[in-house]
């Protein structure tokens, strides 16, 4: 058997969006199960994301700190943003994404994984990159708003990431899937062995 998801849809007899908001909206849809019944199923509609675990020459993680208000907590994360888009190329909205947040840039692109975030209830789905060869951005730093007007800055090693995640000290998940993904990268061929920048991605289909 192989180990690997796979593209499947079931019966919708009917569909209704009882909610839409300024990126998202939420959506009903009445699926038919295996047993022939029909259930309700509610989910947050998403346009997807794209983050940037960027890791310079001294191993270190380039880290924001940011109030996120549905959970009441300041978390470190790192820098990531919507696909605002439709079809828009997510490495260039990972590139863009890096620079506005921290105004930094990056020579050496590869995807570190792919993931949906809550499936259970909203279809986002992430791309990782991961970025190396850091240096700083030209121009002017991008004028940034709301929570963003708040951010802190760090750089932390890798290992003292590791251990706080295990610890349950780190919560995002972007921040978690990244820096575990990077670690097992590298005891499982290297990072070279990645796939490329702009690798196909079925869950958010885009131009190159």
């Amino acid at each position: 058997m192989t180990i690997e998801d796979t593209p499947e849809e079931w019966e919708i007899r009917a569909t209704k969006t009882p909610f839409v908001g300024n990126k998202t909206s939420v959506r009903t849809d009445e699926v038919v199960m295996p047993d022939g019944s029909v259930v309700g199923r509610d989910y947050q509609v998403h346009p997807g994301s794209v983050g940037v675990l960027a890791l310079d020459d001294e191993d270190r993680v380039l880290l924001i700190r940011q109030y996120r208000h549905p959970v009441r907590q300041k978390l470190w994360e790192i820098p990531a943003g919507l696909l605002d888009v439709p079809g828009e190329n997510p490495l260039h909205a990972a590139q863009r994404e890096l620079y506005e947040e921290a105004h930094v840039k990056a020579e050496d692109w590869r995807v570190l994984t792919d993931v949906y975030t809550s499936p259970g209830g909203c279809d986002e789905a992430i791309r990782i990159f991961l970025a190396r060869g850091l240096s700083e951005a030209d121009g002017k730093r991008f004028e940034v708003e709301h929570e963003e007007i708040d951010l802190e800055y760090a750089r932390v090693p890798v290992a003292e990431l590791v251990r706080g995640v295990l610890a349950g000290e780190l919560h995002n998940n972007c921040l978690v899937v990244g820096v575990l993904s990077l670690v097992a990268a590298r005891a499982s061929g290297g990072l070279d062995q990645l796939r490329a920048a702009e690798a196909e991605w079925p869950a958010r289909p885009f131009e190159a």
